[in-house]
Order: C-alpha cells, then structure tokens, then sequence
C-alpha cells in the first residue's frame, strides 16, 4: 500500500494530476485536480489510496488522510464506485456529506452526481453512525500542505534567531505564519513583515 507520494507537480488534468519523484511521474486521480493548481511545479504531498482490481490499478489522491478516510467510507456503500466517491468530494464539503448522512437527508445527497434516491438512502443505511472521526468543518477540499512545508517553516524559523530574534518574539509570529504554504525566503520576509506591525 502506498501511504502517500511527495515530489514535483508535474502535470494538471481534468481528472488526474501526475507527480514526479525518484524519476518517477505518479498518475493520481484527484477530487478535484485543478485545486491544486497553485502549486504546479513545486513540492507537494499526496495521500493516496491504490485500488486494485483484476482490471484496474490506479491511485487515487487527497489532500489530507481525512478527505481520503471518507473516500474510502463511501467505496464501502453499494452502488459507489471510485468515480462515483470522486465525484461526490468534487462537488460537496466532507462536512456536509457527514451532517446529511447522520440528519438522513436524502434531498441534499441525491443533488450529488450519479447519486439517486436509491444510492442515497443506502449511503444512509451504509455510514450513519459510522462517521464519528468526521467532525463538521473539520474536513477541507482545499490542500493543507503544512506538514509538507514544515521543513521550510522550520528553517525561516531558525534565520530568525539568527538574525537575533528572541523565542518570544518568535512565538507571536509563528501562529500567523503556520497558515500560509510558503518558501523559507518568504516565511522570513513575512515574519519580519509581521515583527514591524507587533
């Protein structure tokens, strides 16, 4: 099983994005593909799933191992397919898919693509009551690379006391900076961005 793949954003598709590591290009089937278009040609990690069938090897790809938890609850609905799960998380917030499936409201979920009244109420019967780790808003469709830029963070973080910064100083900027996806050179740009307005 492959956990996740970090490298290069090569290439954006309809349906697909392609990442290059070792040499590597990766195909991974996303959600949404071109919400990753703002880190083409840069570092970026994926987590994934490999589904296997007698036909069929292909990876699919999430940003955060949450997104790719409730694409995996919904392979285990009848009736749901990788392409059906994909097209669910594309158009709808994980959020909202858990508060329909606990509220059992089967007029939201069948505005999904593919997903009738039937699909819909045996998503109901399938995962209500078996999506307790999905809190409301915690799940995002938008790439969370924080862990992923941890290394640069790290380093901007470390130029700082360098530069003869104090841990408390330090410590104020931090929070503000751990919300953004940036090089080390912009991390210390916008820390002492930060350290002239405090």
């Amino acid at each position: 099983m492959i956990e996740s793949i970090q490298g290069k954003l090569e290439c954006i598709d309809p349906y697909y994005i392609v990442v290059e590591t070792g040499g590597i290009g990766y195909q991974v089937f996303c959600p949404n593909p071109f919400a990753f278009e703002k880190y083409r040609n840069t570092t970026i990690k994926v987590y994934t799933h490999q589904y296997v069938r007698e036909d069929i090897l292909r990876l699919f790809g999430f940003s955060s191992r949450e997104e790719r938890k409730m694409f995996e609850k919904l392979l285990n609905v009848s009736g749901i397919g990788p392409k059906g799960a994909l097209a669910i998380l594309a158009t709808g917030e994980p959020s909202q898919l858990v508060e329909a499936i606990e509220g059992e409201k089967e007029e939201f979920l069948t505005k999904f693509p593919g997903v009738g009244k039937k699909t819909a109420r045996q998503m109901i019967l399938d995962l209500k009551g078996k999506l307790e780790d999905f809190v409301p808003n915690q799940l995002s469709l938008q790439p969370d690379y924080t862990k992923a830029d941890a290394h640069e963070l790290s380093e901007a973080l470390e130029a700082l006391r360098a530069l003869g910064y104090v841990e408390r100083e330090i410590k104020k900027v931090e929070k503000e900076l751990k919300k953004e996806e940036l090089s080390t050179d912009q991390y210390i740009k916008k820390a002492l961005q930060l350290m002239l307005s405090l």
